[in-house]
């Protein structure tokens, strides 16, 4: 018989044994040993999502824990683990590539909503279970959203700040990013740090509620701030960081080691004074901020990127909460010399654009080009163009 199209080989669980397409991933050895470390901390459902600990949209090879344990590689979606069942949750993008990714130890879920997920756990989990989750990978909202869905049904949501996944990938975990951290020239940036630091402490003053400092989780905001760039998550220049901005310190989280001799050099241009930044490990987040929020102090934050496990670490009395920080708001006000910088960009890129159309044109009516080296062909377009650092996502090319 005729091999079946890549397209169409997915698994089929119905026939004895279950076929499973050579996509799959048999996830049989670490849903044993995930639900044994499950059973030694007394958890009865175990969720893991697909983002990291910054709310990123796209994450690190480290960050992919949903990826690892289900075999999934999809950039959207959510796992629940029980004593005997395992399900996953994707929105319609994915459903295909679902099926041709898990083995049969997992149910997929075509939604993506919480009640859905709530539902199953309720159906599956008795009264008196534990539902746990690491409160430092799940948003504000996303933790409020299944607290309100399990409310009252007599099971028991409980943040484990074990990372359980993290602790059965063990030393095969990839490991955190090397890379140098390096300064922005300023020709690229139109402001110091030094500016959008006093201009947000200037915010701070004038903010009726007199905030004594600032939280930032997300990446792009540190980055924004200090005007520095990494590459720990492809795609995106990025470093794995939080900051924490007083009228009078600035703490910055960060693997020291890392920062480039200029980039270093800039930080501690202002010490010592209200202009130093004080580098502290990274890990250190949450005893640092818990410290600090014992005295007298109101922290302003953004929870649309704030992991449950920070926020819940600031008495409620001592929050101020907003959707996005006021360096996420500051960022989005290009000044005049970005918005000329980004319009260079963009005609850069569509002479790219053009010159790959050309070709296009020229080569498709040869049969010399399918969808794969059209987007190489691309890509490699675009890196000749002056100050290319690689596109912001993997080229979407498709045909017909």
């Amino acid at each position: 018989p005729q091999a079946p199209s890549t397209r169409n080989d997915i698994r089929d669980c119905s026939t004895d044994p279950p076929y499973l397409p050579p996509t799959a991933t048999n996830t049989t050895a670490r849903l044993a040993a995930l639900r044994d470390t499950m059973r030694a901390h007394g958890v009865h459902a175990y969720i893991v999502p697909s983002t990291d600990a910054h709310m990123s949209e796209y994450i690190s090879k480290r960050d992919a824990r949903l990826g690892w344990l289900t075999g999934f590689t999809g950039s959207a979606g959510t796992s629940v683990v029980t004593k005997d069942k395992a399900a996953l949750w994707t929105d319609s993008r994915y459903w295909t590539q679902a099926e041709h990714e898990l083995d049969c130890n997992w149910e997929l879920q075509r939604t993506t909503s919480i009640e859905s997920i709530a539902m199953w756990i309720l159906e599956v989990v008795p009264v008196g279970g534990n539902i746990s989750l690491d409160p430092f990978l799940f948003s504000v909202a996303t933790w409020n959203s299944y607290s309100q869905a399990l409310h009252g049904s007599g099971r028991t949501l409980l943040p484990l700040e074990t990372n359980l996944v993290d602790r059965v990938w063990g030393d095969q975990r990839p490991p955190p990013s090397s890379g140098e951290i390096y300064s922005l020239p300023a020709a690229f940036t139109g402001s110091s740090w030094q500016e959008k630091v006093a201009g947000i402490r200037q915010q701070m003053e004038q903010h009726v509620r007199r905030p004594t400092a600032v939280l930032l989780s997300g990446l792009e905001e540190t980055a924004w701030l200090f005007n520095l760039r990494g590459d720990d998550i492809p795609y995106n220049p990025v470093f794995y960081s939080y900051t924490l901005l007083t009228n009078t310190d600035i703490s910055l989280f960060v693997e020291g080691s890392r920062l480039s001799a200029a980039a270093r050099e800039s930080l501690l241009s202002g010490c010592p004074g209200p202009l130093c930044v004080e580098l502290q490990e990274y890990g250190q987040v949450s005893a640092h901020l818990r410290n600090y929020t014992r005295g007298n102090a109101t922290v302003w934050l953004g929870t649309e990127y704030t992991t449950y496990g920070l926020y819940g670490i600031i008495p409620r009395e001592k929050l101020l909460e907003e959707s996005y920080s006021p360096v996420m708001k500051a960022k989005a006000v290009k000044n005049a010399q970005e918005q000329e910088l980004l319009r260079a960009a963009h005609v850069r890129d569509a002479v790219a654009v053009i010159q790959y159309l050309v070709w296009l044109e020229k080569m498709v009516p040869q049969g010399q080009v399918d969808e794969f080296s059209g987007a190489q062909h691309i890509d490699a377009l675009r890196r000749t163009q002056q100050h290319s650092h690689g596109p912001s996502f993997q080229s979407i090319s498709a045909s017909g």
